[in-house]
This record gives C-alpha cells, sequence and structure tokens, in this order.
C-alpha cells in the first residue's frame, strides 16, 4: 500500500501532471506535497490497471479507486534486501559519485531491490535530512512566480471623489526574470485567475510549473504539509496543463524570484508613480504597461543583458504554446439536492436527474453556464439564469408521475398540511397549484409546514387564514406573516381589512408578500 492514503481528485492530480505534462516524479511529488514514492506507487498501480490519460469519460470516481485498489486482492509485502546505508554514506563522500550511480550498483546485485526514488528516500530519512537544501537553479520555461505587491496604488473615483486601493499582481519567469504586471481591484479569485490568463498572454507561452504564495484566492488551506488547492485554480492549470506548487509557509527561498520581483515592482515602477493622480484602473494600467516596457528592456548590471533579452534567448523557446481558447474562469461549489432534485445557485433552482436525490456534488458555475458533478462525472448542465427564485427544469430529469421513490408527492403534503388544519391545507395547495411542475414547490412546502414546529400548528393556521383572505400563498409572505405577528389578528379583522393600517406610500402591500 503506498504510504499515504490520498483523495481521488489527488490521485487525478498525479496521474495528469506525470502523464499529461510529463513531469518527472520529483516534480509531481513537490506540486501534490506527498513523497516521491508514493507518487510512483500511484503510477503503477495506475499503469498495472491499464489506464491511460486522459481517463476514460464514463470512470466515476469508486470505479477508478477500486481499480487501484482491488478489494478481492491482498497486497503481500515484498520482502527486499536493505542496502548497506553505512557503505552508501562513505561513498558518497567521493567525487563524482551519486546516489543514482550507487542506487544503479546496488541493482546489479539486487535486480528487485527498491526503484529509485525509495532509495533515496531511505537513504535520506537514514542520514537524518530531513529538510535538505533546495537548490533554485531555474532551467528555461520551468517556472514562473506570482505574488502581490504589499503597497497599493490610489485611483480617485471622478464622479464622488472616493478614493479606492488598486492591488498589483506580478508574475515572473524563472530563468530571464521577465516580468508581467497589472494593477487589479481586488486579490480574490477572479482577479486572481484572471492576473494569470493574461501575464501567459504576455509571455505568449506557458510554463510547467506556477509557484504561488499561499494566498487565499489560490490555496484553500494552507499547510506546510499538503496546502489544498483552489478547485478553479486547479482547474486553470489542467487548461493549460501546468504544475501549481504553492511556497511552504515561513520558506522565503521557495519564492525568493517572485519576492526579488516584486522588490523590483516596487522600485522601478511604482515608486516612479507615487506622484501620479490615476482616476480610473484602465489608465493606471496604461501607466504601468509603459515603465513595464522599460524595465524589462533595462540593462541588468550583473548580467550585462536586459531581461527581454535573456527572455528572448532563454524562456520563450521552451515556452510550452498557449491553448486554442483562454482559460474560461468558473466557480466550483458544492451543493446537496433538495426533495424537488433542484440544486440551488445564486438564488435560481436548476434540475438533475431525480434518481441521484439526495446526494451531493459539485457545481461548476460560468458566466454562460450552470453544470453539476456527481461521483467525478457531470450529469447535469443548464444555461445560466439570472432570475431570482426561478426554476430551470429538464423534462428528462423529472420523474416519472412526479415522485421520488413513492417517498414525496403533492398528496403527503397536502395530506401533512390537512393534519394542521384546513387553512394551511389551502396554502399548500395554492403553492403546488402554482408552479409548472408540482415538484418545483416542494422545497416551499416544506418550508412553510415547518413553521408549525416552530411557531405551533395554531399559529400557523391562524397565519395561512390571514394570507389566504390576503391572496399570499408564497413560504415568504407566511414567514413574514409570522413574524410581525400579523396572526394574532382576530379573524374578522383580517378578513375584513386586509391592510389593517391606513394607505401609505411606504407600507407595503399584499404583492410583497408573493
Amino acid at each position: 500500500m503506498p504510504q499515504e492514503r490520498l483523495t481521488v481528485r489527488k490521485i487525478k492530480e498525479i496521474l495528469r501532471l506525470k502523464w499529461e505534462c510529463q513531469l518527472s516524479e520529483r516534480v509531481v511529488s513537490r506540486s501534490c506535497r506527498i513523497s516521491r514514492s508514493t507518487v510512483g506507487e500511484y503510477v503503477r498501480r495506475a499503469e498495472a490497471a491499464g489506464l491511460k490519460w486522459p481517463l476514460p469519460e464514463n470512470l466515476s470516481d469508486d470505479q477508478l479507486y477500486e481499480l487501484l485498489f482491488p478489494k478481492n486482492k491482498k497486497q503481500t509485502p515484498k520482502e527486499t534486501p536493505i542496502p548497506d546505508w553505512e557503505n552508501v554514506h562513505l561513498e558518497m563522500r567521493k567525487k563524482g559519485v551519486t546516489l543514482r550511480l550507487l542506487w544503479m550498483e546496488y541493482l546489479e546485485k539486487y535486480p528487485q531491490g527498491y526503484g529509485y526514488s525509495q532509495f533515496c528516500q531511505l537513504y535520506r530519512d537514514w542520514a537524518g535530512k530531513i529538510k535538505p537544501t533546495m537548490r533554485l537553479d531555474h532551467k528555461a520555461g520551468e517556472k514562473a512566480f506570482v505574488d502581490y505587491v504589499g503597497p497599493t496604488v490610489p485611483v480617485i473615483d471622478q464622479m464622488t471623489g472616493e478614493i479606492r486601493e488598486a492591488q498589483i499582481f506580478v508574475m515572473v519567469l524563472g530563468a530571464s526574470s521577465y516580468t508581467y504586471v497589472e494593477a487589479q481591484w481586488h486579490q480574490d479569485l477572479p482577479n486572481w485567475i484572471g492576473g494569470h490568463v493574461r501575464g501567459f498572454e504576455y509571455f505568449r507561452g506557458i510554463t510547467e510549473v506556477i509557484v504561488c504564495d499561499n494566498l487565499k484566492a489560490g490555496v484553500h488551506h494552507p499547510s506546510h504539509y499538503d496546502p489544498e488547492i483552489n478547485p478553479t485554480y486547479q482547474e486553470m492549470a489542467k487548461h493549460y496543463g501546468i504544475a501549481v506548487i504553492p511556497a511552504r509557509p515561513y520558506r522565503a527561498r521557495d519564492k525568493a524570484k517572485a519576492e526579488v520581483g516584486v522588490q523590483n515592482v516596487e522600485r522601478w515602477i511604482l515608486a516612479r508613480l507615487r506622484h501620479h493622480k490615476f482616476f480610473s484602473l484602465l489608465e493606471l494600467n496604461k501607466a504601468i504597461r509603459e515603465l513595464l516596457e522599460e524595465f524589462n528592456n533595462r540593462i541588468m548590471e550583473h548580467l550585462g543583458k536586459s531581461r527581454r533579452e535573456l527572455f528572448e534567448l532563454l524562456d520563450k523557446p521552451a515556452l510550452k504554446p498557449l491553448p486554442v481558447t483562454p482559460y474560461e474562469f468558473a466557480l466550483w461549489k458544492k451543493a446537496k439536492i433538495a426533495i424537488d432534485y433542484h440544486i440551488e445557485y445564486d438564488d435560481h433552482y436548476y434540475s438533475v436527474p431525480w434518481h441521484l436525490y439526495p446526494a451531493e456534488g459539485m457545481i461548476r458555475a460560468t458566466e454562460k453556464t450552470i453544470e453539476f458533478y456527481s461521483n467525478g462525472k457531470r450529469v447535469a448542465i443548464h444555461p445560466r439564469s439570472r432570475i431570482k427564485g426561478g426554476h430551470t427544469t429538464l423534462k428528462e430529469h423529472m420523474p416519472s408521475d412526479h415522485r421520488f421513490y413513492g417517498e414525496w408527492s403533492p398528496e403527503r403534503f397536502i395530506h401533512w398540511a390537512e393534519k394542521i388544519g384546513p387553512e394551511t391545507a389551502k396554502i399548500v395547495r395554492m403553492e403546488l397549484e402554482s408552479r409548472q411542475h408540482p415538484e418545483q414547490a416542494y422545497r416551499a412546502c416544506l418550508g412553510i409546514l415547518s413553521f408549525a414546529k416552530k411557531y405551533t400548528p395554531g399559529r400557523l393556521e391562524l397565519a395561512c387564514h390571514y394570507a389566504f383572505a390576503n391572496e399570499i400563498h408564497s413560504y415568504k409572505g407566511i414567514k413574514n406573516i409570522l413574524m410581525n405577528q400579523l396572526d394574532q389578528l382576530t379573524a374578522s379583522e383580517s378578513t375584513n381589512q386586509p391592510s389593517l393600517l391606513p394607505p401609505h406610500t411606504n407600507i407595503r402591500g399584499k404583492d410583497y408578500y408573493n
């Protein structure tokens, strides 16, 4: 068994980085924050299962896990000859001797011995090198470092005079130090992703790796050992075929290139703009771009070349080409299917196949579409709607006879309401009949009936009596009646005086509660 038990999402990321991006196990292990031996073990299991990239579209998360870990197959530990670590340690002191050479000599004696990654890890454990020094030798086209500058730039609103602080996003290439800079309103996820997309377009290519700080927009749960990448950030990485490696907390060397780049931007761009007044983000970005071109063309004294010259010589030839289309920003959100077989996003309700109730899944929302994923597979897609409280329902998602397993039906809600009282039953019937499909009213009916527990059945019955007299039948309307204690009025007053207050422009009418 692997040393670490990983989520299926992380297993897929390992296979993508290894097979699609063709990265070494060392780079994959750093990106996913797991040991190299674990990476090698999962890759070997996938190969033994006959898997290739891309994985089959109809392969669910559960099926993938069963292929990698067959339940009927018992894993028996093999007896592997242990190297003479003392001799290895002595040989490593000799000039020109490497761990790979010693591993190859070890395999000549023991062909069934440890793989190279595990050999190296076991040696480090034996030698007590828990924190080996990280070499920051940046290869051409390998890494881009991203971060935000600490200082902000004030932008004045011409209409109100209000001053807003613009955030400064920086992306620096590792080998050439070629730099991209832009101003943004916020350090949120849309701006964070947008900065990456525009940075790649500025470079006219893609690196193999992105090294980022543990910014909340990019990293869900910062951790020294296992930071969790934001799903949108990970999707963007998959679109561009790159690996994301978050810098370890309190390890400045991991992002030294980014920190130097940020410092240079502060000194050579922002400092020169300190006396300027800007009245729009567009105006600020135009000024930044002019100084950025000058900065990238400036000769670096210690190298005798500019960043642009180094970019043309080193990074540009090694960058991967941009995809045909840029990444389309999408937000991911957990969602649970309600009894009306709909999921909610931005106060609108979208149908999913009824038989999935009451499962949980993930919503993927773009500007134009709403998708729902269950068990790693997309099961529903809809055009995005901006109608608050509305429903988007596909016919193929609906159950026969409008029933869920025989558990929920309009008759059941009406019967439940009749136990509370005839007025409640009237309101529930009205709510069910007001929708194109009865299931669309199930949520509202549940909410209305739940008031019997919160406010007592008697108060709910009085509230429904008042609501019926005032042509109100929505959940929101019943809730407002109970909260404002309008149900406490006498039956004759609620029937004969619907408004109960003299007319006034600031008083809500009955239409508000519908």
